[in-house]
C-alpha cells in the first residue's frame, strides 16, 4: 500500500513539474522573444540613425517605426503625440479652447464648412464657404492642412487674426478673434417633427455629456407635451465613449435589461453592463435611423435596441466597428491607444465588421467570429459579423451617378455659397426653383464641370482606337455623333432629378441661414429614411409586427 502511494505521489508531482514547467516555458517564450526583438529592433534603429549616408532625424525614424510596428495591426491601435493627445482630449472630454468653426477642404483649399452657434466665428460674421488663407502670419493650404488644429486651438483668451477669401468679394477680409471655451454639442437638435407628438432627436457624437444631453431633451420634450413616439437618429454618428453609450441606452430600456457585453484576449473575462437606470422614455414607441456612418457607440445604442425588441431600427446598414480601445499613457506626453477587446451586444452577435487578425505572420491562433444566428427577446432572427443590419432597409443616396459626382466634388456646397454671397436669400420656400436650377446650370458651365460616365470613357476609347486603326470616316463620324448625344444626355439627366438636386441646394442654402439647426430641419422635408420611420410609428400594426409582438 505504502509502496503504491509513494509511486502515486511520485507521478502527482512529476504530472505538476510537467504542468508548471510547460506553463512557465511557454510564458517564457514570450519574454524571451520578445527581449529579442527589442535588442534587434534597437540595434538597427542605433546603427541606421548613426552610420547612415544620410543624416537622420533619431525622433521622426523612431515615429516610423512605431507607426510602421501599429500598422501591421488595426487601424485604430495608434501611437498619440502631443498635438494629436490634444484632439483626443476634445473627443473625450467635449470641449476646447477654439473660434467655433469646422473645416475642410473643398477643391484644395481650407474651408469653413461649420459654424457653431453662439462662438467667435459665428458672432462675428465668418461665414460656411469662406476661404482661410492665414492664421496671423501663417499662410495655410493643403499642404500643412494637418497643421491647422495648432493655429486655430489654443488656451481661451488667446487672439486669433485671420485673412479671409469671400466669392464675390475681390478683397480679403481680415476677422479678429478670441478663442474661448468651446463646449462640442451631441445633440445637434431636437423637437416635435411634424408638429405632432413624435420628437426628433438627432445624436452626432458620444462625448463626456451625451446622455446628459439626451436626458435633458427628452425632459424638454415632456414638459411640452406628452411624447408618443421617438426618432433617435444615429445617423453618421462616430461613436465615442462606451460609459456614453451606456447612459445613453438606460433611457429607453428597461431597468436591468443588458447593453454591451465586453471580452478581450481572455475570452474567460466577459465585462457585461447592464441598464441601472428607469428609463425616461419607457412606453415612447420607438425608431433609430442608421446609416454607414453609424458607428462604435451608436452601434451599441443601436443593436441594445434591436436585441430587446425596445425600438424598429431603419437605414442603411451601419459601419461595423466593434473594436474597444483603451488609452495607454507613455514618456513625453504621448500616449499609446490600443485595441483591447471586442463589443458584444445583448443577444450575443460581435458588431466588428472587417477581421483585421487574418496576418497568420503577425497574429497566433486568431479566431473568426461565428457566423451563426442569434435571436432578440421576441425571438426574431438577427445575424453577427458586420454591424447593425436595419429592420427596415432604405437609401437615401441618388440614383444618379451625375448627382452623386456632384455631392462627391462639393459643387452643391461651392454653387450655394456663391449664391448666397450674391444674393438675398431669407427665406428657402420663397425661392423660384425653376430660376435657381438655370443658375446651376450656368454655374457649371462657366466652371467647366465635367462629368465623363464610364459609357462615355468606353466610347472615348472606341475612339482612341479607331482612329489608330484608320477607320472608316463614317464609324468616326458616328463616334462623334454618339458623343454629341451623351453631352445633351447629361443636362437631360439633371434635368430628370431636378427635385433631387433642389434639395441638395436648399439643405445648402439653410445652413447659411440658420446654421446646423436650419440644414437638419431643411433635410428632413425630403428625407426617405425619416419618412420611412414616420410611416411605421404611425402605423401600430406594422410597428408590432417588425418587432415581432404578438396579439
Amino acid at each position: 500500500m505504502n509502496k503504491y502511494f509513494r509511486k502515486y505521489k511520485f507521478w502527482l508531482i512529476a504530472t505538476a513539474v510537467i504542468l508548471v514547467t510547460g506553463f512557465a516555458t511557454v510564458n517564457s517564450d514570450i519574454y524571451f522573444n520578445i527581449a529579442k526583438s527589442i535588442d534587434t529592433f534597437g540595434k538597427v534603429y542605433r546603427e541606421v540613425s548613426i552610420n547612415y549616408v544620410d543624416k537622420i532625424n533619431p525622433e521622426n525614424f523612431m515615429l516610423a517605426g512605431i507607426k510602421g510596428l501599429l500598422s501591421s495591426l488595426d487601424p485604430y491601435t495608434t501611437y498619440i503625440d502631443e498635438t494629436m493627445k490634444k484632439d483626443l482630449d476634445v473627443i473625450t472630454n467635449g470641449k476646447y479652447g477654439g473660434i467655433g468653426t469646422s473645416v475642410g477642404l473643398r477643391r484644395n483649399k481650407i474651408t469653413i464648412l461649420d459654424l457653431m452657434e453662439g462662438y467667435p466665428a459665428q458672432r462675428q460674421g465668418l461665414r460656411v464657404g469662406d476661404i482661410i488663407i492665414k492664421v496671423d502670419s501663417i499662410e495655410v493650404n493643403k499642404d500643412n492642412y494637418e497643421d491647422l488644429s495648432k493655429y486655430l486651438k489654443g488656451e481661451p483668451g488667446k487672439i486669433v487674426n485671420l485673412t479671409i477669401g469671400r466669392e464675390g468679394i475681390k478683397d480679403n477680409l481680415i476677422f479678429q478673434l478670441v478663442l474661448e471655451e468651446i463646449v462640442i454639442k451631441n445633440v445637434n437638435f431636437y423637437g416635435f417633427i411634424p408638429e405632432e407628438n413624435i420628437a426628433y432627436i438627432k445624436l452626432s457624437g458620444f462625448s463626456r455629456s451625451a446622455g446628459n444631453e439626451v436626458k435633458n431633451a427628452l425632459l424638454d420634450l415632456k414638459s411640452k407635451k406628452d411624447i408618443h413616439s421617438i426618432i433617435l437618429d444615429l445617423r453618421g454618428n462616430p461613436g465615442g465613449l462606451l460609459d456614453q453609450a451606456i447612459d445613453v441606452s438606460e433611457k429607453f430600456l428597461n431597468k436591468g435589461d443588458i447593453i454591451v457585453s465586453v471580452i478581450g484576449r481572455d475570452t474567460s473575462q466577459i465585462s457585461r453592463y447592464y441598464s441601472k437606470e428607469t428609463p425616461l422614455a419607457e412606453k415612447s414607441k420607438l425608431v433609430v435611423l442608421v446609416d454607414g456612418g453609424t458607428a462604435s457607440a451608436s452601434e451599441i445604442v443601436a443593436g441594445a435596441v434591436e436585441d430587446h425588441d425596445r425600438g424598429v431600427i431603419v437605414g442603411e446598414k451601419s459601419f461595423g466597428k466593434g473594436l474597444v480601445q483603451t488609452v495607454l499613457p507613455l514618456s513625453f506626453n504621448t500616449s499609446l491607444k490600443i485595441t483591447t477587446a471586442k463589443y458584444y451586444t445583448p443577444s450575443g452577435r460581435c458588431i466588428q465588421e472587417i477581421d483585421y487578425s487574418k496576418n497568420d505572420e503577425i497574429f497566433n491562433d486568431s479566431k473568426s467570429e461565428s457566423l451563426s444566428k442569434f435571436f432578440t427577446n421576441n425571438n426574431r432572427e438577427v445575424f453577427a459579423n458586420g454591424g447593425i443590419t436595419p429592420d427596415s432597409i432604405v437609401s437615401n443616396s441618388s440614383q444618379s451617378k451625375q448627382v452623386q459626382t456632384l455631392l462627391a466634388r462639393g459643387i452643391f456646397f461651392q454653387f450655394a455659397t456663391n449664391y448666397f454671397n450674391g444674393n438675398s436669400v431669407t427665406n428657402i420656400d420663397k425661392l423660384d426653383e425653376s430660376k435657381l436650377f438655370n443658375e446651376l446650370l450656368i454655374y457649371l458651365s462657366e466652371h467647366k464641370f465635367d462629368y465623363t460616365s464610364q459609357s462615355e470613357k468606353l466610347l472615348e476609347e472606341l475612339k482612341k482606337i479607331a482612329l489608330e486603326e484608320k477607320m472608316d470616316k463614317d464609324i468616326l463620324a458616328s463616334i462623334s455623333d454618339l458623343d454629341k448625344k451623351y453631352k445633351t444626355e447629361e443636362i437631360s439627366e439633371l434635368e430628370k432629378h431636378k427635385s433631387e438636386i433642389i434639395c441638395e441646394i436648399k439643405m445648402e442654402l439653410a445652413s447659411r441661414i440658420s446654421g446646423r439647426e436650419g440644414r437638419i430641419l431643411q433635410s428632413l422635408k425630403n428625407d426617405k429614411q425619416f419618412k420611412v420611420a414616420l410611416s411605421i410609428l404611425n402605423d401600430n400594426l406594422l410597428y408590432n409586427k417588425i418587432l415581432g409582438v404578438k396579439d
